[in-house]
């Protein structure tokens, strides 16, 4: 598994012209998911999305997670977080997961990071055209990989 994190004061998740997910400040978690991830990874992800201390303190250091700052998650699925650019100039998404695999582990991952961060997580729809909005905080973008951790 695979996630882009972003520290946002505001993001939101539309498909067809709808809102279907919208938080204030908080964390946008874009998610990529490849057939060999398992329920292991999904966990250390989330905790490691929930303890991330990517929030300022007092004296403007990283040192608070989420939780901390009681701050809340929008979770949105993105394929071509596996895409492979290593031949040619056109993207191979061939490591990303079949539908069929994904959308229950994306379905899952959101039930197991509103356990582990304690909150609710608002979300995209899986497999959708969907158009995301964000103000990105700071900025600050960290990607994670379940396979690959450092």
């Amino acid at each position: 598994m695979r996630v882009v994190i972003q520290r946002v004061s505001q993001a939101s998740v539309s498909v067809d012209e709808k809102t279907v997910g919208e938080i204030g400040p908080g964390l946008l978690v874009f998610l990529g998911i490849e057939d060999e991830d398992t329920d292991e990874d999904m966990e250390w992800l989330c905790q490691k999305i929930a303890k991330m201390r990517i929030f300022n303190d007092d004296e403007g250091k990283m040192n608070l997670s989420v939780k901390d700052v009681d701050g809340e998650l929008l979770v949105v699925s993105q394929f071509t977080l596996h895409a492979s650019v290593k031949k040619g100039n056109r993207p191979s998404f061939i490591r990303a997961a079949r539908p069929e695999f994904a959308t229950p582990m994306y379905e899952k991952f959101i039930k197991v990071l509103e356990i582990t961060a304690g909150r609710d997580v608002q979300s995209g729809e899986f497999g959708a055209e969907m158009k995301v909005h964000l103000v990105n905080d700071g900025p600050v973008t960290i990607s994670v990989d379940s396979k690959n951790p450092e």
